[in-house]
C-alpha cells in the first residue's frame, strides 16, 4: 500500500516539517467522477468512483475504482491533479450523511 494514501477521516496531519496541514479529500476533487460498473456483464451495475485524472492505481498498474458509499473515507495528502470542487470539511460532512452505508444494485 502506498503510504501517501489515508483512510482516516481526521482533518489535519502533521507534516514532516512538524506544521499542521490539511488533507485532501478524492470525493471534494473534480477528478473525482461516479461511474457505472458492470462486473458480470449483464444488465445490473453497481456506482463506483473513478479517478478521471488517472492517480489511483494499483500496484499492477489497472486503475482502481471505489464503492461510491464509501469514496468519503478516501483522503490524500497531496495531489497535482487536485481541484477542490468547494469547501473540504462542510462538503465531505454533508457527503458522509448522504451517501448510502452498502453498496446498491442497480437495472439499466
Amino acid at each position: 500500500m502506498d503510504s501517501q494514501f489515508v483512510t482516516d477521516v481526521s482533518v489535519a496531519v502533521c507534516s514532516e516539517s512538524g506544521t499542521r496541514t490539511s488533507k485532501i479529500y478524492c470525493a471534494n476533487c473534480i477528478n473525482c467522477k461516479l461511474v457505472p460498473s458492470n462486473p458480470d456483464g449483464d444488465d445490473r451495475y453497481f456506482l463506483r468512483v473513478r479517478c478521471t485524472a488517472g492517480k489511483w492505481k494499483k500496484k499492477n498498474g489497472e486503475e482502481k475504482v471505489y464503492k461510491y458509499c464509501t469514496v468519503a473515507r478516501r483522503s490524500i495528502y497531496s495531489c497535482d491533479a487536485y481541484e477542490a470542487m468547494g469547501e473540504s470539511s462542510e462538503f465531505i460532512r454533508d457527503l458522509k450523511n448522504s451517501l448510502p452505508v452498502k453498496d446498491e444494485l442497480f437495472i439499466f
